[in-house]
């Protein structure tokens, strides 16, 4: 299973990271690029704070499934997320990520994949 592949193919994940040494859960609109997944935030937000102000590290999970067949898959991504501070990447990626959500967004973070895993779900094999 290539996961960044199947990372790149869906639109929404969720950002897990740490807030008051309690884990938080964040979902985002994402892309894939460079081998990193990339979200944008704005100034002042909860993921700015907890995420962009220092390297954090965080999981990011991102899944398709079919309740109703009982496939799909998952991946969870385990990584150090940090704000992109170089001007020309930051518009690079602004340019390829549109938000789900109103607001300016004029800080992108990536999420560099250190541990990656994955799992797909098959059709049961019976008996025969």
């Amino acid at each position: 299973m290539d996961s960044l592949r199947r990372l790149a193919s869906v639109p929404l994940g969720r950002v897990v990271f740490t807030r008051h040494a309690l884990p938080a859960v964040r979902p985002v609109n994402h892309i894939v690029a460079d081998g990193q997944i990339v979200i944008r935030s704005s100034a002042g937000t909860i993921l700015s704070t907890e995420l962009a102000a220092f390297e954090a590290v965080v999981a990011f999970e991102a899944d398709e499934l079919d309740v109703k067949e009982r496939l799909g898959w998952s991946v969870v991504v385990t990584g150090v997320a940090q704000l992109v501070k170089d001007p020309e990447e930051t518009a690079r990626f602004k340019s390829m990520i549109q938000p789900w959500v109103m607001g300016e967004m004029e800080q992108v973070i990536r999420i560099r994949p250190e541990i990656i895993t994955g799992y797909e779900l098959v059709p049961a094999v019976v008996p025969g």
